[in-house]
């Protein structure tokens, strides 16, 4: 990645096009630079790694490649869009693949049951995995949708800055009983255990506990029966380039290897940046896509904060942390799907470990990713390239990460190996492991944990940071941490929320 020079002459007011700075280049950070440019705006992301991505980084390692974080996509019109704002078409720059079928849950009793788009396959896995909850299934996949209707399509890209915004959504969100969990709702259509597990386990990956998360993540469901679960050729990091290619195409600039120090503030208006070797550069506005406690509890210093104080911050509820194996073997498992989860022998007990107990348990579910299975060129010839994701507490657990990372790894090898991938650990070719010290101080995330504030009903909307900052005027949030939350469609869409709350270039004329 070539790491674009700073403006020539950065500075509010300066020529004709007005200057945004952004502070970090997950994929809320990058859409927000497309979005900007399309309206006006100069350009500066900053990205303190040594290549853009934030949680969407790339790991090249020993002839393997590895998506650091994200690895599917389920609203590609997000993605058509942020082309077309830049007079492109998405499809001539990434090949995106359909999933089919999307993932595959295995149970620890070596039960599995492949989750399919295609509506008749997957009733005809519901019937012969669980007959009788095949009525019950059609029955919440019309909640999900009249869910969807109103959560994704109506309020994901719409601002809440003022409590009466909150307020006037209080009664179509009570009519879909916004106030249930996810699996409350599941379980209020599915007898079957299992099924319930099945239906239930998506807040999960996006940071929530599906026994307390709002059902309006229930959505998740119809979402990706709406557009699919695709894959992006080349790996998600695919997308990262693509976007860094549309923002220089627009004559803006990704600057790598640049961390923002202090987001600079005048009479209560962000005014710059500072870098932490010093250098100062000048905004009409800041976009902040680093996680948003983090941004408040360090990038303000002299702002004494009025929602967001310090001991509001520590008492929020985050999200889980998150342990990721990156491995690739020398030999191939053709039996193994790109997407599969799989069920430990606990579910509500462990998710009750990992959020309300903080405790690092034992068992461990997991999310195992093989993406050769799509793409080969991610491996060398006659291997594959893998990542195995756990579900942890985050740092309040207070694990001591740095002796307990390889013997955490080495029981998630232990058991790929006696389920899914015979012969591991004979067949390994590299390893590359992350967990939530990493996440705390590779990508500032608060706590280490992996998705920024839990997804609960009061932490959501307007009980989240706000897109446009209760704090700092022409100070703006993009990412997990703020409005619509966490996952690809969430962060994407909270840059689409600036497209509202951001003035027009022409009001600094």
């Amino acid at each position: 990645m070539t790491v674009s020079p700073p403006p020539a002459a950065p500075g509010a007011g300066h020529g004709r096009k007005p200057h945004a700075v952004i502070i970090g280049s997950g994929f809320g950070g990058l859409a927000a630079a497309v979005r900007l440019g399309a309206r006006g705006y100069r350009v500066t992301v900053l990205e303190r790694l040594d290549a853009p991505g934030g949680r969407a980084y790339v790991h090249r390692q020993d002839g393997f490649t590895f998506d650091a974080g994200p690895t599917i996509i389920t609203a590609p019109f997000l993605l058509d869009e942020l082309w077309g704002l830049c007079g492109k078409r998405f499809a001539d720059d990434v090949e995106l693949r359909l999933m089919e079928p999307f993932y595959r849950i295995r149970f620890d009793n070596g039960e599995h049951f492949d989750y399919s788009g295609d509506p008749e396959r997957i009733r005809a896995e519901i019937a012969r995995f669980a007959p009788e909850d095949l009525a019950g299934y059609e029955g919440f996949l019309k909640k999900s949708e009249a869910i969807f209707r109103v959560g994704f399509e109506q309020l994901a890209h719409v601002p809440f800055s003022s409590f009466m915004d909150m307020v006037r959504i209080i009664p179509p969100m009570m009519k879909l009983q916004s106030y249930r969990s996810v699996y409350s709702l599941v379980s209020s259509y599915i007898k079957d255990p299992r099924m319930r597990t099945i239906l239930s386990f998506h807040p999960l990956l996006i940071g929530g506990n599906p026994f307390t998360v709002t059902s309006i993540y229930a959505l998740i469901s119809f979402l990706e029966r709406q557009w699919g679960v695709h894959w992006a050729m080349g790996g998600t990091g695919r997308l990262v380039s693509g976007l860094v290619g549309l923002i220089e195409g627009q004559g803006n600039r990704v600057r790598c290897g640049a961390e923002v120090a202090e987001i600079l503030v005048d009479q209560g208006t962000a005014r710059g940046v500072r870098l932490t070797d010093g250098e100062k550069i000048q905004a009409d506005i800041v976009v902040s896509n680093a996680d948003a406690a983090w941004t408040y509890a360090n990038l303000l210093p002299g702002i004494k904060r009025r929602r967001w104080p310090d001991w509001r911050l520590k008492r929020t509820q985050y999200s889980n942390g998150l342990f990721v194996w990156y491995f690739g073997t020398r030999r191939q498992y053709p039996d193994v799907l790109h997407h599969t989860i799989l069920m430990g022998p606990r579910y509500k007990e462990l998710v009750q470990d990992i959020f309300k107990r903080k405790v690092l348990a034992k068992d461990f579910s997991l999310y195992l990713h093989r993406p050769t299975a799509t793409d080969p060129a991610l491996a060398p010839a006659g291997c594959d390239t893998f990542y195995a994701l756990a579900p942890v507490p985050h740092l309040d657990s207070g694990t001591d990460w740095t002796t307990q990372a390889e013997p955490y790894r080495q029981a998630v090898c232990a058991y790929l190996e006696q389920s899914l991938l015979p012969g591991l650990s004979e067949h390994l070719a590299t390893s590359l492991v992350t967990t939530p010290l990493d996440f705390q101080h590779r990508l500032l995330a608060y706590k280490g944990a992996g998705f920024s504030l839990e997804p609960v009903l009061w932490q959501s909307a307007w009980f989240r940071p706000h897109n446009a900052s209760e704090e700092v005027r022409h100070l703006y949030l993009v990412g997990a941490g703020t409005h619509p939350g966490a996952g690809v469609p969430g962060v994407i869409s909270s840059a689409r929320v600036l497209d509202t709350v951001v003035p027009d270039a022409t009001t600094f004329a």
